[in-house]
């Protein structure tokens, strides 16, 4: 039986149809439609027009929202990069960071990701779902539809594993669309017996087959750093997993530049952080296809300087913003607050930041969302306001009053 939505009338309608996926957008660039309405059909967008047009057009269908004053739809929020699957809490980490240690300093004296680590090992399959659960609805209130979620605190076979199928299980229970990539390649954990390389060598026998089995994700995601993965064992293990049907992203240029020139070269789908990218990256960036990912999270919290995003896009790529979402170097899980504050500092226009959490993060992975068309899943996210700039403008204090999610209408009022 067909359930038939007429979402509107709204003062303002952003699509984000017809922007392009890279460089520079102008504000002047996005078609603001003014007093239109949505249909929505079994979770389907099939028509935009006038309010009073679609009344008649679609005479026995629910009418939603008319009652409202001063709306502003966009296309649902994504978020391409978090790991929001975990156990345990890292405050004491926060507290010696804000004291001046070092991110290195926090994870050589027993804290950082290992401190996770055996907190995720000793979580409950039930725990770690609620929790996935608990922050995918924090994101939906805030206006977050599609969340990229990764593995990466088992960093034991039954561990990765464990979390794959908690992402898996707690996708079946929430409006969100969840997207599971493995990171088993996130560091090498302490009590593992080999090499950086062997450990690699062991997440391809040991554990990706099963991931194929299960099929638990199609996307695997490696950190490039001192600390975690070199840039060549890193190199080869992401060239294996391609060629076993893997998109592939990677942690890279957080602390020092390099690991960006790989990822493009290799045509990673993605390569995220970027906080020390250098100049001859970003011409790198301009001439691929690869996503250049910002987490202004993993800054705010580490207390350094964002992603050049500016520099970016002047130069033709396509930039899109994240939040790390994490218990370490991204406690605040916030989208639209750490999207308003890159913009802010690197000079974004409010339509590239804008593009930067819809289609251009669907784009990071490998999704057709992030718009709001005829024959798209309807996502799409309702503020009261008499202008879209306000979201940003208020840098995340103002909360969207509905979402929807398909077939269904999630108020915050």
């Amino acid at each position: 039986m067909k359930k038939t939505t007429i979402y509107g009338p709204f003062n303002q309608l952003l699509t984000m149809e017809g922007l392009p996926l890279h460089g520079h957008i102008a504000d002047e660039e996005p078609e603001v439609l003014r007093d239109k309405a949505i249909v929505v059909e079994n979770g389907v967008v099939i028509d935009i027009d006038s309010f009073e047009v679609l009344s008649k057009k679609y005479p026995r269908s629910e009418q939603a929202l008319i009652d409202s004053n001063n709306l502003v739809a966009l296309p649902a929020f994504v978020d391409c990069h978090t790991h929001i699957c975990w156990g345990g809490t890292r405050v004491n980490d926060y507290a010696m960071r804000v004291a001046g240690k070092s991110y290195l300093e926090i994870a050589a004296s027993g804290g950082g990701i290992m401190d996770t680590v055996t907190s995720t090992r000793e979580a409950s399959t039930k725990e770690l779902i609620d929790g996935i659960l608990k922050r995918a609805e924090q994101h939906i209130r805030r206006g977050v539809s599609t969340i990229e979620i990764k593995s990466g605190y088992g960093l034991t076979r039954d561990d990765e594993l464990k979390m794959l199928r908690c992402i898996r299980a707690a996708n079946e229970h929430t409006s969100a669309e969840l997207i599971p990539t493995f990171l088993g390649a996130h560091i090498k954990p302490k009590d593992f017996k080999g090499t950086h390389r062997e450990y690699l060598d062991f997440l391809l026998s040991d554990v990706v087959p099963v991931i194929h089995k299960e099929k638990l994700a199609k996307r695997a995601d490696i950190f490039v750093e001192e600390g975690a993965f070199g840039i060549e064992e890193s190199r080869e293990y992401a060239g294996k997993l391609m060629k076993a049907g893997f998109d592939m992203t990677m942690h890279v240029d957080q602390f020092h530049p390099g690991g960006s020139k790989m990822a493009v070269d290799l045509g990673c789908v993605s390569a995220d952080h970027l906080e020390c990218t250098d100049q001859e990256s970003v011409e790198m960036f301009s001439q691929s296809d690869t996503v250049a990912v910002a987490l202004p999270g993993a800054s705010l919290g580490l207390g350094m300087q964002f992603t050049p995003a500016r520099k970016l896009l002047d130069a033709g790529a396509c930039v899109a913003i994240a939040t790390d979402w994490n218990p370490g170097s991204g406690p605040m899980g916030d989208l639209i607050t750490q999207a308003a504050i890159l913009g802010a500092s690197e000079k974004l226009s409010i339509a590239e930041t804008l593009a930067a959490i819809t289609f251009r993060a669907a784009k990071a992975l490998g999704l057709n969302k992030g718009t709001i068309t005829k024959g798209k899943k309807a996502d799409i996210v309702i503020f009261e306001t008499d202008d879209y700039r306000n979201i940003f403008y208020h840098q995340g204090q103002l909360r969207p009053s509905f979402i929807v999610i398909g077939d269904q209408c999630i108020s915050n009022v």
